[in-house]
Formats: C-alpha cells, structure tokens, sequence
C-alpha cells in the first residue's frame, strides 16, 4: 500500500509539474539590449585594458556589475537611467571584453581601476550603483574615496567572507548564472580559452576579502542604500540587516519576489528603487 501511494504521489508530481510555472526570483532572463553608447572604447589603468561606454547625459552614475559577469547585464537600467544621466559601464578587470594581469585580485585594486576610469573620462564625483561583487567595491571607495561619490547604491554586496550563505551558489538559478557566464567569456574575452585560469585567480579573493571591521563601515560618509532581494541565494539577510545598521544613515531596501539577480528579474521596481535614491 506505502509503495503505490508512493507511486501515485510521484505521477501526480510529474502530472501537474509542466503547468507550474517558475517563481520570478527563481527566473535568470537574459539582460535587455544595450542601447546605442555616446562612447565606448577601452581605458589603460593598472597595468590591464578595461572595456568601458557611455551613455546619455546628465548627472553621472557608474554601473559595477557582479563577478564573473560583465556590463551587459545592466541593459535594462542603462535604457532607463541614460535618458537623463551620463551613465558609465565597464566590464571589470579580467571580465567580459577586460583584460588582467598576474596581478593578485582585490577589491582595493578593482576599485582603484574603476577611480582610474573616472579619472580617464574626467569624471570627479558620480553616484555609484554595484550589484555583488560591484557593491562591495563600492563600499570599499566609499570608505577610502568619499569624495569621489555622491550616493551608493549597494546591491547583494557583504563586508565580510561570513555575510555568504556559500550553499547558495548550488540553486537552479546561480549554477545557470554560472554557465552562462562561462559561455559569454569565451565568446567575447580577450583571452577565451582563460575561464578556469580567471576563476580560479578571482576565487582566491572570495576567500579571504571582504574583512572590514565595524569600524571600517562607520568610516563611510556618503549617502547610501543597502539592498537586496527577498530570495537572494548568497548574502545573507542578517548581514544585509547589519551593513544598513552599522554604516551611518544607510537605509534598507528590500526588493520583492527577487533573488541576487533582482536587475534582471525586475527591471522595473530596480529601476524605480535605483531612480528613488539617487534623484532625491
């Protein structure tokens, strides 16, 4: 009796599982096409090539995607932010159309390359918006560099190695992220036949970097948001909690039905949260 009910449970699983639909935050869409770029070419900064565009005009907000992505994934938000900002992508040291060198990874370093950018494109003070890896770097130039920011929006971005939830990396929707992120690097990377060679060189800063002190992020005096989706896989909401806690004035903004890839799950409400913050 236990083995059929057994039995039939499963065919009623596999009955009704094409008809369910996937939760949003469960969902990797592609990101949405770039528009056209007022410019776009590559800056010398550090010893490596990094690939950059502009877009717009207007008050000016830097993009800093995720690791081991590149900046196509903020499509969505360049199109709507562009209509009215200088709007600034870059693909980071190592990632997409980048270039690296044997220099050790570290979020001072990456961060210095995204000053030396600024620097290149005669940009003194734009607000800041980081998704992952890009949030943490721009919390490290908001501690080091507050006079190069007017806001920071810090999206799925942790201070320290214990702020992420590492089984997380295992779900459906990152293990993709994942994937697709390899395909895309050798499609358009410099050097394509490198993705193991740069993940394992990026890797050996996820292990040991963020480690700031409380005392680190009470230094941080430029306005700034502390954000992140409901479902997110990685970055625990505890931490979240702690960073909007600890760094003076950060308010906390929870996006709904999302995960680590809100931009592209919701472009819509992350470009009104984005909107919300740094045109106020």
């Amino acid at each position: 009796m236990k083995v059929l009910l057994k039995i039939l449970c499963a065919l009623f699983i596999l009955s009704v599982a094409p008809a369910l639909a996937a939760e949003r935050w469960q969902e990797l869409p592609d990101p949405a096409p770039l528009p056209q770029a007022a410019k776009t070419g590559t800056a010398p900064v550090n010893g490596i090539e990094l690939h950059y565009a502009v877009y717009g005009s207007g008050p000016p907000v830097l993009l800093i995607h995720g690791g081991l992505g590149y900046s196509k994934v903020w499509g969505a938000q360049v199109a709507d932010l562009s209509r009215d900002h200088t709007v600034i992508v870059a693909d980071s040291r190592g990632h997409g159309r980048s270039t690296r060198n044997a220099e050790p990874f570290s979020y001072d370093l990456m961060s210095s390359d995204y000053l030396a950018l600024l620097d290149y494109l005669k940009i003194e003070k734009t607000a800041l918006v980081g998704w992952s890896d890009g949030g943490i770097i721009g919390l490290d130039i908001a501690m080091k560099h507050p006079e190069r920011l007017t806001k920071l929006f810090a999206h799925a971005a942790n201070s320290k190695v214990d702020g992420v939830n590492q089984p997380g990396m295992e779900s459906e929707t990152f293990i993709a992220y994942i994937k697709k992120a390899g395909e895309i690097y050798k499609k358009i990377s410099p050097t394509p036949t490198e993705y193991d060679a740069f993940v394992t060189q990026i890797d050996g800063m996820w292990k040991s970097q963020p480690n700031w002190s409380d005392d680190d992020l009470k230094k941080i005096t430029t306005p700034t948001v502390i954000v992140l989706g409901d479902h997110d896989e990685v970055i625990y909401r505890e931490h979240t909690d702690y960073l909007a806690k600890t760094i003076p004035g950060a308010k906390l903004i929870i996006l709904e039905n999302a995960s680590h890839f809100a931009m592209l799950q919701d472009p819509d409400g992350y470009n009104k949260a984005v909107r919300d913050f740094i045109d106020k």
